[in-house]
């Protein structure tokens, strides 16, 4: 036993040959269990050194496979970290512009894009983050919206319908970009949104009538198309226009706007189609398309705009007169790029069992809107169903937007871009002569058949089915039954397929020669 100092208050001292063994047996052993856990917690990712934290960010609507606009200042734009500075170099020129970020961090800069090419790739760089753009190319883009219509995929008819269409969509340089559906309450400033390749693997998820308009611009201009599909089924035109211009001019609107600022409140500013609602809260609701689905793509450098829609508004065709144009002057002022082309289809014969108007009146107020400049109307008198909504040939309605496209701005002269359009009437004693535009090549019965579906009426304002004969570049109207005729009505009921077309095989929109007021049938 170890014998201690007598004097408490001495220090002790252990001698190195009494603790050398004690350390070497029992002291060792445990000081390498307590390093190993000491390594062990230092090498655990709490004590790690943490990543960086990616900053920098591109808007949605920019991604692998997308197109450019050609021969454009193009806007490119995202986000970093605040008062830092964004380099963007683009490999058609390695010319890099420089940006700084403001306190939000939000940048924005834009790039001159050249002929059409590609592929290119875009480097974004901020401070050491870097991001890289891939398989870019410059080319032609559209915009593709509206709704059911123009949402319709290749598949929606079934594999079969397009199946032909479909095995030869070898295009790699045709691109689609989705934009996803969501309502907001509020105007959204990002969207993510998704680039594919043309294929005949994914052309079946693409919308059917932007893919004919879009293949067609392709083969015709052999340059790289970009089609960016935004649309939703059933949704009316006051969806797609923004706050700023219903408030300005549509006062049967502002109620339902004041409503939003208590619904963001209540179920948030933002709403995914899958999402549940309640009741009311739909994609009909003013602004509310344009606002997720219409403003984040503004700043996108575009060529122009295709868009089938109307079937949603049938039932107030009056109001459709003014809603329509003011839709297409608020996108040409938010984009801010002048009066870019915009081509619209004419709905579709169809039943309409429930509306209070012919949809002849909603056919005329989309007729009406061919007085903004740069706008092209696809007539599709030939290609309804009565029973479906939804007509399956897709194929000519994306083709004879692509007529509007290629004659009105690629400048293909020799294409016939429209079917007879009215013009003019002239009484000829019991009968009514009646003038045409865009006769093309000649007016004809498409089916060889008598004209279909005039009628005529005397100051009784009663219209009766009449005879009607194409006379040269006019056509002459007649009824046994009206001696002292002063008007004509064609392809005036709501499924009405008329057959006058010209030989290019263009239909007429139905028309009328008079203004008389139409009431409501119900």
């Amino acid at each position: 036993m170890t014998r201690l100092p007598s004097n408490p208050h001495r220090k002790v001292g252990v001698s190195a040959s009494w603790i050398s063994p004690v350390i070497s047996r029992r002291l060792l052993p445990l000081l390498a269990v307590l390093l190993g856990l000491v390594l062990a917690a230092t090498s655990h990712p709490l004590f790690a050194e943490k990543p960086q934290v990616q900053t920098l960010q591109l808007a949605g609507v920019f991604g692998d496979n997308m197109v450019l606009q050609r021969e454009a200042d193009a806007a490119i734009w995202g986000k970093a970290t605040a008062d830092t500075e964004i380099s963007v170099t683009p490999s058609w020129n390695n010319r890099t512009a420089r940006v700084t970020a403001d306190s939000q961090g939000h940048w924005r800069t834009s790039l001159a894009t050249p002929a059409a090419g590609g592929p290119y790739s875009i480097q974004v760089q901020s401070g050491d983050q870097t991001l890289t753009l891939s398989n870019v190319l410059v080319g032609e883009v559209w915009i593709c919206s509206g709704q059911s219509n123009m949402q319709w995929k290749l598949r929606g008819f079934g594999p079969d319908e397009f199946k032909e269409d479909v095995a030869k969509a070898n295009y790699p340089n045709i691109r689609f970009c989705d934009v996803p559906q969501n309502l907001a309450f509020k105007e959204q400033q990002g969207v993510q949104t998704k680039w594919s390749v043309c294929n005949p693997t994914t052309a079946y998820n693409f919308s059917a009538v932007a893919y004919f308009f879009g293949s067609r611009l392709h083969q015709e201009l052999d340059i790289p198309i970009g089609l960016v599909s935004t649309n939703w089924g059933g949704s009316s035109a006051e969806a797609w226009t923004s706050e700023e211009t219903l408030q300005a001019e549509f006062p049967e609107f502002a109620e339902t706007l004041a409503s939003y600022p208590g619904l963001i409140e209540e179920i948030g500013e933002l709403q995914s189609r899958s999402q549940k609602k309640p009741k009311g809260i739909n994609h009909r609701l003013p602004s509310v398309l344009y606002n997720s689905m219409i403003k984040p793509l503004t700043r996108y450098a575009i060529r122009g705009v295709i868009w089938y829609q109307g079937e949603s508004n049938v039932e107030r065709p009056y109001q459709y007169r003014k809603l329509f144009p003011a839709m297409i002057r608020d996108w040409r002022d938010q984009w801010g790029t002048g009066d870019f082309p915009f081509y619209f289809v004419q709905i579709a014969p169809f039943s309409y069992k429930t509306s209070p108007y012919p949809a002849a009146l909603l056919r005329e107020a989309q007729s009406m809107a061919l007085s903004v400049p740069n706008t092209g109307m696809a007539v599709t008198m030939d290609i309804g169903n009565e029973s479906n909504i939804h007509p399956k040939p897709k194929k000519p309605v994306g083709e004879r937007l692509a007529r509007l496209a290629l004659r009105r701005t690629y400048g293909k002269s020799d294409l016939v871009d429209s079917g007879p359009e009215y013009q003019s009437m002239k009484i000829e004693g019991d009968k009514i002569r009646l003038s045409f535009d865009h006769v093309g090549s000649g007016l004809v019965s498409r089916d060889g058949e008598e004209l279909s579906h005039f009628a005529i009426a005397g100051e009784d304002q009663n219209f009766v089915p009449a005879k009607a004969t194409i006379d040269g570049d006019t056509i002459v109207v007649h009824s046994e039954q009206v001696a002292a005729p002063v008007a004509v009505r064609f392809g005036w009921g709501n499924a009405d397929a008329p057959n006058l077309s010209n030989q290019e095989g263009l239909p007429a929109s139905s028309f009328r020669t008079d203004d008389w007021t139409v009431p409501s049938q119900q």
